[in-house]
């Protein structure tokens, strides 16, 4: 697997109660959650690690489960894709298909590492990305979208738009679909709204990615099929820009030092 090189820029985020690190971290967990199953992958390294999760994946479990298959990788930072929504201090909503307990958890004091976190789209995204303006779908449990333009990430709910089918994208592009639709009628469904979303956002390509595109046979013009290891590589691109601080545990009393931002912003 090609990792990016210590030059690339991408975008950053912070851990609750930390405080802000300068120098990068030179080996990288990265923990790409999902609704069947979690994969993990030390950068330098070319399998993943993976167990099933669903319905009864908890934070606690998750961490221990993680640290038990990793006894063997020391890593100094980590990167997790989170299946739902992330704000400035951690994911912001509770994960459709796994147990609850997400939001507010304090993952860098469980791990005992600095943590950063982004949706787990925008993290395939990021790992995708080769210049222009992109539009990134992820086609597994939901929909999971990204757009990025011009060193920007902005993380998309497309899932929630009405399709021309009178269910919503999410509906119709997710698992859920394509079991109602069957592989040939959803294939189709995914031509069309990728020949949709084209232009709207006015992209130069779309990169379809997550479980199922996979079941993608004739790759709709305007668009390419993702690496299903590209998590793994925005999971470490993650670490190198600071536009949301990179922060690690703090003193008591010790005040967090802010760096200036660099090339790639988090809208």
């Amino acid at each position: 697997m090609t990792t990016p090189s210590d030059e690339e820029n991408v975008v950053s985020y912070p851990t609750r109660g930390l405080k802000v690190t300068k120098a990068l971290p030179r080996s990288i967990l990265t923990i790409d959650i999902g609704g069947s199953k979690i994969k993990c992958l030390l950068r330098g390294e070319t399998e993943p690690r993976r167990f099933l999760s669903g319905p009864t994946m908890t934070p606690p479990k998750m961490v221990q489960t993680v640290q038990e298959l990793t006894t063997d990788w020391e890593y100094e930072a980590i990167s997790m894709g989170y299946p739902g929504l992330v704000g400035s201090s951690g994911p912001i909503s509770e994960p459709g298909n796994l147990g609850s307990g997400w939001v507010g958890y304090d993952y860098a004091a469980a791990f005992g590492r600095p943590v950063r976190v982004l949706n787990d789209a925008a993290l395939q995204a990021l790992g995708s990305y080769e210049g222009g303006k992109m539009l990134f779908l992820g086609l597994g449990t939901g929909l999971g979208s990204t757009l990025i333009s011009q060193n920007t990430i902005i993380p998309l709910e497309l899932g929630c738009l009405p399709s021309h089918l009178g269910k919503s994208c999410g509906e119709i592009l997710g698992r859920g679909g394509l079991r109602k639709l069957g592989t040939r009628a959803w294939r189709e469904a995914v031509k069309t709204l990728v020949h949709a979303f084209l232009p709207a956002f006015e992209v130069d390509y779309v990169v379809l990615g997550g479980g199922n595109a996979k079941l993608i046979k004739e790759v709709p013009a305007g668009a390419r099929v993702a690496h299903n290891q590209t998590a793994f590589r925005g999971g470490f691109r993650l670490w190198h820009s600071d536009d949301i601080q990179t922060l690690e545990s703090v003193e008591p009393g010790e005040t967090p030092q802010h760096e200036p931002p660099v090339e790639w912003r988090l809208a």
